[in-house]
């Protein structure tokens, strides 16, 4: 007995059809926008998935995929890619700051042997004490991150072999209005009116 699909007919209308056909032909489309409009026509021609994917060369979960958009959102759905959300950045800048100015003080200042950090203990320090400095976006950070965050920094304390340090008790206060000048920066690239709040 002959394996009897569930899914359902597709219809198309006269436009359509001939919007399809005239993708097939095209050549300034793109080889995917071809592909699926291959797939909607020999689906329409009740061709079955198993020898559409067959002809095309390619595997019967794209086809399905394809058709399942057409059936459900309509044919200019079914063509093109799905809109995705781009990955919004996770850290924040101030957890940048944070996490350099961390970097810039040796680790027997805070209660380890070692004179230098490696940027596994640097990642390691910052993830356990993040939380309590108010920069949570930390607490997955790992050594990759940190040498991109370090290399990325108007100073490189990880290249540093020896160094002397004198530690700003106003570095915080400093570092915030540091950060206001930046954002307020970004938003005159962006073509936006600053909020400036300088403290005096």
């Amino acid at each position: 007995m002959p394996f009897i699909s569930q899914r359902a007919k597709l219809n198309l209308s006269i436009n359509e059809i001939e919007k399809l056909n005239s993708i097939v032909r095209a050549r300034t489309e793109s080889s995917s926008r071809i592909e699926r409009a291959k797939i909607l026509i020999a689906y329409y021609q009740n061709e079955t998935i198993s020898s559409i994917a067959k002809k095309l060369k390619t595997n019967r979960p794209k086809i399905e995929r394809c058709m399942d958009k057409a059936l459900g959102c309509g044919v200019d759905v079914a063509l093109n890619d799905l809109p995705r959300k781009g990955k919004t950045p996770t850290i924040t800048q101030e957890a940048k700051a944070w996490a350099v100015s961390i970097a810039c003080q040796k680790p027997k200042n805070l209660g380890y042997a070692a004179e230098l950090w490696t940027t596994r203990s640097l990642a390691k320090h910052i993830r356990e004490h993040c939380q309590k400095a108010g920069h949570p976006s930390l607490t997955k950070l790992n050594r990759g991150t940190v040498s991109k965050i370090l290399s990325k920094a108007p100073i490189q304390p990880h290249k540093i072999d020896y160094y002397l340090e004198r530690r700003d008790p106003n570095f915080d206060e400093k570092m915030v209005q540091v950060l206001h000048v930046y954002k307020e920066v970004e938003l005159l690239k962006k073509g936006r009116k600053p909020i400036i709040t300088y403290k005096d």
